[in-house]
């Protein structure tokens, strides 16, 4: 490298001098020269790359059959690449430009760092255009897709960006790396203060995706918190979730680590959704059921209807009564209910009397777990029980209104 620098400077000086500059002003301008050739050198090679290499891989990548080299070669990825190469070509060939004996020259000392710092920058942002095409990869991944893989993403980023910091003030300051670091590890308290949100995030993104505890699309809700939403995306240092309202609620990865919080993507991937509601009887309406009172019953088209398919005497020969047999047809009617999930629990049970009556639960699944259908199933089963209880002659408890005062 040394001859070739002697030879070409000694060229361009020749050059100079037969365009009539004196020697003195051939010597000065004679490595700017060279340095604007090693600069249009590497332009020229960048282009060349940019244009040429870059079409072709491209034309290349088409006719694969696989998809991830279409991420890995894309241009953005390209592009970076060049901004790496170009600083590397002017620094392998900035020696011809300056000779070894002025290697203490300060310009020459100014370019050269320039050029290094340069380069880092460029390689920080190849590479994390890298990664973020590797996390892309990944996303299209049936394991990791909707997993919240974007705080793993920018976790890596962030620690790239740091060594390049380190690296930048070491080029700056003409010292190893090693020296910033042992600072840096006394300094470790300071800097996990400073990063605090960012360590947490990072922690917490690692055990909610190694434990499938959140993802994206998860509908969530923190009732302490009160958070009530769809995740739309996890950061590094923030969840963000779409409330009902059409808001957004962003709160910090380690608070669902540090409290509990409900994850309903198991409800809907299970297919049911829950109905749990309760009506309170009027207990003095409570009797039994004889043969006089099944015998009305059958009188009436709806009431018949109800208790045709149920069996109206006790399994050990007791009687029933009229809100047993209310109970069994109330539960026979949801069993046979088409929205009504019959894989799952179907029961309609008595709850602890109280001074508000003998409350009845109605405890089953729906079959379509969306919201609007799941509230009109849960209207459609609660005004059917208030509207046969009277033909079994109970009546609803509900607390005195004004009519029933003026009465």
């Amino acid at each position: 490298m040394e001859a070739i620098s002697i030879l070409f400077r000694d060229w361009v000086e020749a050059v100079l001098l037969q365009t009539g500059l004196s020697s003195e002003l051939s010597s000065t301008f004679n490595r700017w020269i060279i340095l604007l050739i090693i600069i249009l050198f590497a332009l020229l090679v960048d282009t060349a790359i940019r244009i040429g290499v870059s079409r072709l891989l491209q034309k290349i990548v088409s006719r694969t059959k696989a998809t991830w080299d279409d991420y890995i070669f894309d241009k953005k990825v390209i592009k970076r690449l060049c901004n790496f190469i170009t600083p590397t070509i002017i620094y392998i060939l900035l020696p011809i430009a300056f000779s070894s004996a002025e290697g203490n020259d300060g310009m020459y000392t100014i370019l050269k760092r320039g050029v290094e710092i340069y380069m880092v920058i460029a390689c920080i942002g190849f590479i994390n255009t890298l990664l973020k095409v590797c996390f892309e990869i990944a996303e299209q991944h049936p394991a990791w897709q909707g997993k919240p893989i974007k705080g793993l993403m920018q976790t890596a980023q962030g620690i790239v960006i740091g060594i390049g910091l380190i690296l930048v003030v070491s080029i700056l300051i003409d010292k190893s790396p090693t020296l910033l670091l042992t600072g840096l590890g006394a300094s470790a308290a300071v800097l996990m203060l400073i990063f605090k949100d960012s360590i947490l995030g990072l922690v917490a993104g690692v055990q909610l995706s190694a434990n499938n505890m959140l993802k994206v699309g998860d509908w969530i809700s923190l009732p302490k918190r009160g958070v009530d939403g769809e995740v739309e995306e996890v950061s590094l240092t923030t969840i963000k979730v779409r409330a009902w309202d059409k808001t957004l609620q962003m709160l910090p990865p380690y608070l669902l680590i540090s409290e509990p919080f409900d994850n309903w993507q198991a409800m809907r991937s299970a297919g049911g959704r829950r109905i749990k509601r309760s009506l309170n009887v009027d207990m003095t309406t409570i009797k039994l059921a004889d043969s006089a009172f099944i015998d009305t019953l059958r009188q009436s088209d709806i009431s018949r209807n109800l208790i045709e398919p149920i069996q109206t005497q006790s399994a050990e020969g007791g009687t029933l009564t009229n809100l047993d047999l209310f109970m069994r047809a109330v539960n026979n009617y949801l069993l046979h209910h088409p929205r009504v999930n019959p894989n799952m629990t179907v029961m309609v049970r008595q709850l602890q009397p109280s001074q508000w009556g003998l409350p009845i639960e109605i405890y089953c699944f729906s079959a379509d777990v969306n919201w609007v259908p799941y509230e009109n199933l849960q209207t459609e089963i609660i005004s059917y029980v208030v509207a046969v209880a009277p033909l079994f002659g109970l009546r609803m408890y509900q607390a005195p209104s004004s009519a029933d005062l003026r009465n």
